[in-house]
């Protein structure tokens, strides 16, 4: 059914390494959504979590590529509204919706993280000894998971023909993920502005999932540069900011007697 005598061409474990890559990019903001979400659980279950979610997102992938013609399905009209300031018709696609509802979904968790973070409500909650359960946590990563599924999946169909090139490559991006999960959510959560900037860069992705759903497409090349310019500019404050904590305080001498 599958055909195996490609792995024996070095082009195809190029394309193996590219979509490697390219999937643990995409990923980013995958891991970045569990690791918050995931850090309103007790300290024990977090790391449960994540694997859990990660896993999730694993299978969804390798279930999407085990369905290519249902994915490019999606791309087709499922009916049509007509806006009398378009010269056409706009086709509503099962794409369409799929990213419509992601990238809402993803506005309002990311706003009411930001809310509940400005509030100092996550702080009460954890002093207090309440928690949210392992059920609601997961059930906010498939809805995510899905979405992120479905739009990494797209980016691959469109750069290999081989599906077992493909799921090969989202299992390698997957451990690699797993592996390196524990030390992004440490560092975002340890981190108030790099969290707040993690939940602004979500905003950003919702959004941007919106525009892709009214079929206006945007060069995310763009925006991830902003994001990893962002980043490092925040990278660079933290520094400053230790570095000054770490400074002594000098006392200069008093001028009177």
């Amino acid at each position: 059914m599958y055909d195996f005598s490609a792995f024996a061409h070095p082009a195809t474990w190029i394309s193996l390494l590219t979509l490697t890559f390219m999937e643990i990019v995409l990923g980013i903001d995958n891991i970045i959504f569990i690791s918050i979400v995931v850090n309103r659980l007790p300290k024990e279950q977090q790391a449960r979590g994540r694997t859990i979610g990660l896993l999730l997102a694993l299978l969804f992938r390798i279930g999407l590529l085990l369905s290519i013609s249902w994915i490019v399905g999606l791309r087709t009209a499922l009916f049509n509204l007509p806006f009398p300031w378009l010269a056409q018709p706009f086709g509503v696609t099962g794409r369409d919706l799929i990213l419509l509802a992601g990238g809402l979904f993803l506005m309002y968790k990311s706003t009411t993280e930001i809310h509940t973070k400005l509030q100092g409500e996550e702080e009460e909650e954890s002093l207090g000894g309440k928690g949210v359960s392992m059920m609601s946590i997961i059930l906010q990563i498939v809805v995510i998971d899905i979405v992120f599924s479905f739009d990494s999946i797209l980016t691959a169909v469109g750069l290999v023909d081989n599906v077992l090139v493909m799921i090969a490559a989202v299992i390698c991006a997957m451990g690699i993920m797993l592996s390196f999960s524990g030390v992004v959510a440490n560092f975002v959560n340890n981190n108030p502005t790099i969290k707040m900037l993690a939940l602004s860069f979500l905003i950003m992705i919702g959004f941007m999932l919106v525009m892709e759903a009214a079929h206006k497409e945007v060069e995310k090349g763009y925006l991830y540069f902003a994001m990893a310019f962002s980043l490092i500019v925040e990278l660079l404050n933290l520094r400053l900011r230790k570095k000054s904590k770490s400074k002594p305080v000098q006392l200069r001498d008093s001028q009177y007697d």
